[in-house]
């Protein structure tokens, strides 16, 4: 046992010495190469001296690196995470300045400048000199791994066996539909998910090598998400299964359902609130916060990780007590707030705050290269990708992703019950560049990697894991409206309202029409008698709230307090109504009656009443189970007065975003609908053979079931998130019981 520890303090002891050494050559090499940093006296030191000087920087700075950075980090943990990250090269200039200042004589000097050139280059190589030593030693790798689990098992008091029931990791790829993921397993762009679903890798030369046998077709992947080829292939230990989102195919609406049990009342991505006056926004930290306490009002339940969970880099909490990146706590203040503790994880280690610098630095160069090469090449269609978009999307792809992979393999590492995480950096991407393009496609091979890493991670954790791998929603690709008809969405509104518009908007074809529709509207109106009670009404009213949630648009009148009905709106704006349900880039409306109920519009005068909607009609080619889809948004107590959902090609599965996006999802119609949840074969199946996993809600069943299936009953509701439940306001509890009784 002694002659193992010895062993062990060597290896540690001989990996510093040569990290050491590694970074006083760069340090010589730096002192060499930029004219402003020296390491020698004004007498011409001796080699060496400068070698010695060099040596006595190096060590300074290591050390200021390890004891004082992870200080400096913490002091600034609530800057927020853009911002921090932007200063990590002035921080490590300056503890390099500082390190140079202890060299005696003053050997050592640099200006500001230059000092924060040499310490990133210093801290990426000593961080690529550990890295590599570690990469070459399978054993150092494995203990450093085993001593960090057994740190945090000695901090918790648990005994240091590799038993107990398994754990459970929930692993979301934001915005991945089923169909993309499938195409990038079949191309090889995922290959350790390909792994898992017995999908041998794609050879070099077309098809899929294999171990005993000759090149071949990709193998396909059966209707119970099962690989269907030869007796050579890998064995599958995953089961692909697609599910069907709500009307609102977005991570705010499918996220809440599957955290915490219920998305009741989220008709959108953003939404017009008559009883408050607000517009309520999913990504938005208060919005949040509010979705999050109504769903727990109306479950009284925590959500899926109430029971030793965490939850990393989502929009909601799910109940878990370890919090990183959460949004919906971000807005609160003092200890209980740890929406931020995954960056202090992270970031004091300041090797690897330098790397993730250097790569999101390249990731800006990367989107403005391949931006710049799309509009040369005339791609079309295309969104604006300047302005604070380079640095957004780098947040998404290389900030977020590395601080949520740290943070999972710590949580794996500490033997904690369920997690689940969320990376956003596919759907972030796809928005601007398109669900299939191939800057998208890159983005998902690094995902793959970052999954291979967490996986080979979860070997050395204290208990087995069993690794879900899931989407929220997928995305549709299109032309923007603005861009196929030359106005946007509010535009339009505008016009067939008879409201001043923009000129732009005006010379558009479709503004013209709208505009001339509202003027024979206005005209007719004039000469036939006034309905009852319409002369209550203002002659035009408040301008509507026009918001978009990619191809789902929202209508609303604010000062009408209850949802307009369909004979309000037609005395109040008789052109309305026909110019949106009559425009090509729109498929349907939902909108309510007072003779008929409620009823869907669609193109040539369609009308149907949602009690007798079916798949056909005006949701004709919108996906199975729309007309549901349809029917449950309906019901909701704020949804809009006009719910607009853009066109939908299935020749072609494109759409119309209402927004600036190329790939947008949050309304019906294609590959947007349509996400996919990878599960191991040791869980239970998702659904029975015919059935079909439908709605966040339900997934979210299907979750807990397998928490159930590894760990036993979950716990109930904790005494503080049952405070919370209960501090509902006396008029939400007030439309609840309304609800609940109706």
């Amino acid at each position: 046992m002694f002659k193992g520890r010895w062993r062990t303090t060597g290896g540690a002891l001989l990996r510093v010495i040569i990290v050491w050494a590694v970074s006083t050559l760069t340090m010589l090499a730096l002192a060499g190469i930029l004219p402003d940093f020296k390491l020698q006296s004004d007498n011409q030191d001796s080699i060496t001296r400068i070698a010695l000087t060099a040596a006595w920087g190096a060590g300074a700075f290591g050390l200021l690196s390890a004891l004082v950075w992870p200080l400096l980090v913490r002091a600034l943990l609530l800057v927020p995470a853009l911002v921090l990250g932007l200063l990590v090269f002035f921080l490590n200039g300056s503890l390099l300045w500082i390190a140079l200042r202890l060299i005696p004589d003053g050997r050592g000097a640099a200006n500001p400048e230059t000092a924060v050139v040499v310490a990133a280059v210093m801290s990426a190589v000593a961080s690529a000199t550990s890295t590599a030593l570690a990469v070459g030693d399978d054993d150092a790798y494995r203990r450093r791994l085993s001593r960090l689990a057994d740190r945090r098992r000695r901090r918790s008091g648990e005994d240091g066996g590799r038993g107990g029931p398994p754990g459970t990791m929930f692993l979301q790829l934001d915005g991945v539909g089923h169909q993309v993921l499938l195409d990038a397993v079949a191309a090889g762009v995922m290959p350790h998910v390909a792994g898992w679903l017995g999908v041998p890798p794609p050879d070099p030369d077309g098809g899929c090598a294999t171990q005993t046998g000759p090149a071949r077709a990709p193998a396909a992947i059966s209707p119970d998400g099962l690989t269907a080829g030869p007796p050579e292939s890998p064995r599958p230990t995953h089961r692909l299964t697609p599910w069907r989102t709500d009307w609102s195919s977005q991570t705010g609406a499918s996220q809440l359902g599957i955290l915490h049990g219920s998305n009741h009342d989220v008709p959108a991505f953003r939404w017009y609130e008559k009883d408050t006056g607000r517009i309520m926004v999913s990504n938005r930290p208060a919005s949040a916060a509010e979705l999050q306490r109504r769903a727990i009002g109306r479950t009284n339940d925590g959500g899926l990780l109430t029971l030793d969970g965490a939850s990393r880099g989502n929009l909601f909490s799910g109940g878990a007590d370890q919090l990183a990146l959460v949004l919906s706590i971000a807005a609160r203040r003092g200890r209980a707030n740890r929406s931020r503790a995954g960056y202090f994880a992270y970031f004091s280690d300041p090797a690897n705050a330098v790397r993730t610098a250097v790569s999101f630095v390249a990731d800006v160069g990367r989107e403005i290269g391949e931006s710049t090469r799309a509009r040369l090449r005339g791609d079309r269609p295309r969104v604006g990708r300047g302005g604070l978009y380079p640095f957004i999307r780098a947040f998404a792809t290389v900030v977020e992703r590395d601080v949520v992979v740290t943070a999972v393999i710590g949580d794996m590492l500490a033997g904690r019950t369920a997690v689940y995480a969320d990376l956003v950096a596919y759907d972030e991407v796809a928005h601007h560049s398109g669900p299939h393009s191939r800057d998208a496609e890159r983005v998902l091979a690094r995902l793959d990697r970052s999954v291979g890493l967490i996986a080979r991670a979860a070997e050395h954790a204290p208990r087995t894991y069993r690794i879900v791998l899931l989407s929220d929603h997928g995305q549709s690709p299109g032309e923007t409206f603005e861009s196929a008809y030359g106005l946007t969405l509010k535009d339009l509104v505008r016009a067939g309202c008879g409201l001043p518009v923009s000129r732009r908007a005006e010379r558009t074809k479709s503004g013209a029409e709208a505009r001339e529709a509202a003027r024979h509207a206005v005209r007719g109106a004039l000469h036939r008698p006034e309905p009852e009670g319409a002369g209550e009404e203002p002659a035009h009213g408040s301008d509507p709230v026009v918001l978009a949630s990619g191809n789902l648009g929202l209508i609303s009148f604010p000062d009408v307090p209850e949802r307009m009905s369909r004979e309000q709106i037609d005395r109040r704006h008789p052109a309305l109504l026909r110019t949106l349900a009559s425009h090509p880039g729109i498929g349907f409306l939902l909108v309510r009656s007072e003779e008929h109920g409620s009823v869907v519009l669609g193109p040539g005068g369609a009308e149907v009443p949602v009690d007798a909607l079916d798949d056909s009609g005006p949701l004709a080619g919108m996906g199975p189970g729309a007309a549901d889809a349809v029917r449950r948004t309906d019901s909701f107590p704020h949804v809009a007065d006009i719910m607009v959902n853009s066109m939908y090609d299935p020749a072609t599965g494109r759409v119309h975003a209402f927004e600036e996006q190329i790939g947008s999802h949050g309304g019906l119609g294609g590959e947007q609908s349509r996400p996919f949840l990878l599960s191991p074969l040791v869980l239970s199946a998702p659904v029975p053979d015919s059935g079909e996993l439908v709605g966040a809600e339900r997934v979210h069943r299907v979750l807990r079931r397998w928490l159930r299936e590894g760990s036993g009953p979950q716990v109930p509701l904790g005494t503080v998130s049952l405070s919370v439940a209960k501090a509902r306001s006396d008029e939400a509890r007030t439309a609840e019981e309304e609800r609940d009784s109706a």
